[in-house]
């Protein structure tokens, strides 16, 4: 029998290598493309903070209310404080309809939601903080367990003399 070997072309493992070498950097192009998307994607804010405004302070204590829009996943509102000083904590109503609070830890934000801190519910409680005018703007800065610190500019309204009314969108 005829020792038959058998050759191969050096086309062949040329394509092959070439062929590897493609589809490797294919896939590197694709990650790091997909990884710029996830970045860009990412990097939008999952938490903000709208319709905020502060009544004007009576016998050093006072409330804030706002809107937080949470467009990512569940979070949880930890702290929060004000550019004219003092303490701020939070409160849910005893009932609703009277000023008796309840002080809570912490306000749990679920995910892809709105959460409205209103009279008739959760709220700042702001007390020991600097002078406050109808008219003034406060900035207030939140803080979240996972999106971190987020500011909005509230006003001080004052009701009993016609200040800015409560709207919350």
């Amino acid at each position: 029998m005829p020792d038959t070997e058998r050759t191969v072309p050096l086309a062949v493992p040329a394509r092959r290598a070439g062929r590897a070498a493609l589809a490797a950097c294919l896939t590197v192009l694709a990650t790091a493309g997909l990884a710029g998307c996830y970045t860009r994607a990412s990097a939008a804010p999952s938490i903000s903070l709208s319709t905020a405004f502060v009544l004007q302070p009576t016998a050093g204590r006072t409330v804030g209310y706002l809107l937080i829009r949470n467009n990512g996943s569940r979070d949880r509102l930890v702290s929060a404080r004000t550019s004219a000083g003092g303490r701020v904590t939070f409160g849910r109503p005893v009932r609703i309809g009277t000023n008796a609070v309840h002080l809570v830890p912490s306000i749990a934000i679920p995910a892809d939601s709105v959460v409205r801190l209103n009279p008739d519910g959760l709220r700042l409680l702001i007390t020991g903080a600097g002078r406050l005018r109808g008219g003034q703007d406060v900035t207030l800065t939140l803080r979240f367990a996972h999106a971190g610190a987020v500011s909005v500019t509230a006003q001080v309204t004052n009701p009993q003399t016609g200040g800015s009314s409560y709207f919350l969108n």
